[in-house]
């Protein structure tokens, strides 16, 4: 039979919010366990620059700040396992996690999985990922040495990495459905002054062109309703996000998009059950609001877990 690893409080998701958990529940004392299925720091890992994050003028490498974090973390001796997690189910006081390394028995959980890159929608997108189409520029980015790309969405994320993107291409055509970015002001002026920056407005991406690599990405006007190809190599998608909360799903209130419903305290509607970050419902989702949240959602799981 497969052993069962038992803690106070087990967090699930090493980005920022359950890294600051983790810092604050091993200063706490707290037996705690952080699983995380891929590199720790989230989002904010696959940013080359954080321009935003107090403390750091000039801006900080997204993954080197997530690096910083974990070695935090790791000071107080939270440990960190890299492990999938599968289903929750609740039992009598606990919480049964089944993960990729077997299963976790726990008195409290803190859900800190945070959110993905919602897909693009057209029929090729399975077919040419990893040919060409990414989610992660600061991944990919260089690979595309002195070749044409496309960057989909107008949110801060899409002209960020943009910008980040024309270190190492020709150009890059920014593709939006609306006439107007939405990106913080600033971004979008800097955008505007890049030369290699084309930008394609009122448009959206209608199909993919090409086999065993991207050769070119169709883009149809919302207004005119004129379909065109641009000839790219590459195409990186920023069209918003959605929660990674399939694991837990039924056992914690959600709202219609998928994300966790809680208190002003972290609390979701499962006793003992707390959520931090971009997974939690609420109205701006940056690494600054996750680290808040998440030494909020430690406190208080720190305080049920006295309670109980």
């Amino acid at each position: 039979m497969e052993a069962v690893k038992t803690y106070e409080l087990t967090i699930i998701g090493g980005g920022p919010a359950g890294l600051t958990a983790a810092i604050y529940s091993g200063r706490a004392l707290v037996n705690a366990v952080l699983l995380e299925r891929g590199l720790p720091g989230g989002q904010a890992a696959t940013s080359h620059m954080i321009a935003n994050y107090p403390g750091f003028p000039g801006g900080i490498g997204g993954p080197e700040l997530a690096q910083k974090m974990e070695e935090h973390a790791r000071e107080f001796g939270v440990e960190v396992l890299m492990a999938e997690v599968s289903s929750v189910a609740q039992g009598e006081g606990w919480y049964l996690i089944k993960t990729s390394d077997g299963v976790i028995k726990s008195k409290a959980l803190l859900v800190a999985t945070g959110s993905r890159q919602k897909r693009l929608g057209v029929p090729e997108e399975d077919e040419l990922r990893g040919k060409g189409l990414s989610y992660c520029a600061t991944c990919d980015g260089a690979f595309f040495q002195d070749r044409d790309v496309v960057v989909v969405g107008g949110g801060d994320s899409a002209v960020e990495e943009a910008g980040y993107l024309t270190r190492f291409v020709s150009r890059v055509y920014l593709v939006h459905r609306r006439d107007q970015l939405r990106a913080a002001k600033s971004l979008v002026e800097r955008a505007r002054q890049n030369p290699k920056i084309y930008m394609v407005l009122d448009s959206v991406v209608t199909g993919l062109k090409g086999k065993d690599r991207l050769e070119g990405v169709e883009v149809t006007n919302v207004k005119t309703h004129e379909t065109r190809t641009i000839a790219a190599s590459g195409i990186f998608v920023y069209v918003g996000l959605e929660p990674n909360t399939e694991f837990i799903r039924g056992v914690v209130d959600m709202d219609q998009q998928g994300y966790i419903i809680t208190t002003q305290d972290m609390e979701t509607s499962a006793p003992g059950v707390f959520a931090a970050g971009d997974v939690r419902s609420k109205s701006l989702r940056q690494v600054a609001t996750a680290v808040g949240d998440g030494a909020l959602a430690a406190v208080q799981a720190g305080r049920f877990l006295e309670g109980h």
